[in-house]
């Protein structure tokens, strides 16, 4: 079971999702959830960003494929439908969240991974999809979808504003600390298994704004520091 804020690699991260993760847009793969790839980072090619000190991310619908006759996808509105008529991966998921706002159905379940670098991703949990919308970047029209971060244990009751909501690490202190600690267990130099971990939990007043509040941990002692706290 993976869990949020856990270090993976790319191949860790298809292997688990049981599929190769081509595309950064996964309508329900099966499994009763649905998966997006995200990056917060500046070099990014979409613009995913937290809300909400963390608990809301906005995210970035994606491009019309490269093929023949169109060599700048950024100069072309964000496609729904595909020349054959058929749901992009934008098309799928807006209409889920449509759907939902019309109380047509439950909130899509969104399992969110997010690059921290190459070949490295960070797992940020369960999310369910509220709401989508298109707008002008300035040079064409754009897919944006609002997600909630929500308690993996209490993501099936379908009603959004009765579960408790969780707060993601913010990109920028993912990889400050990243940096900081090399990539590795502060206490014994793993460098697998790794998780972000709150030194102080943000139950009892930590807070995932700063890095100083975060470290890498390694699956053992994180395991060990989380029963010690308890």
């Amino acid at each position: 079971m993976s869990k949020a804020n856990e270090v993976i690699s790319c191949l860790e991260m298809c292997q688990r999702e049981g599929v190769n993760l081509q595309k950064g847009m996964n309508y329900q793969l099966g499994r009763g959830y649905s998966v997006i790839l995200m990056s917060g980072r500046d070099n990014a090619p979409y613009r995913d960003r937290f809300e909400d000190n963390g608990s809301t991310l906005i995210y970035e619908g994606h491009d019309v494929q490269r093929r023949k006759g169109i060599t700048d996808p950024k100069s072309i509105d964000q496609p729904e439908f595909n020349p054959t008529g058929s749901l992009t991966e934008n098309g799928k998921f807006h209409r889920a969240a449509q759907d939902y706002k019309n109380r047509l159905r439950r909130p899509e379940k969104v399992r969110v991974n997010e690059k921290i670098r190459p070949g490295i991703w960070s797992y940020n949990g369960v999310f369910e999809l509220v709401d989508s919308w298109q707008e002008f970047d300035g040079q064409r029209r754009v897919f944006k979808f609002k997600l909630i971060a929500v308690e993996e244990s209490t993501s099936d009751n379908g009603s959004t504003s009765q579960i408790v909501r969780r707060r993601i690490i913010p990109t920028s202190v993912k990889l400050e600390v990243w940096k900081r600690d090399g990539g590795k267990c502060v206490i014994c130099g793993a460098t697998d298994e790794l998780h972000y971990d709150h030194i102080i939990p943000y139950s009892k007043g930590g807070t995932s704004l700063t890095a100083e509040s975060i470290q890498l941990l390694c699956a053992r002692h994180n395991l060990e520091k989380r029963d010690r706290i308890e």
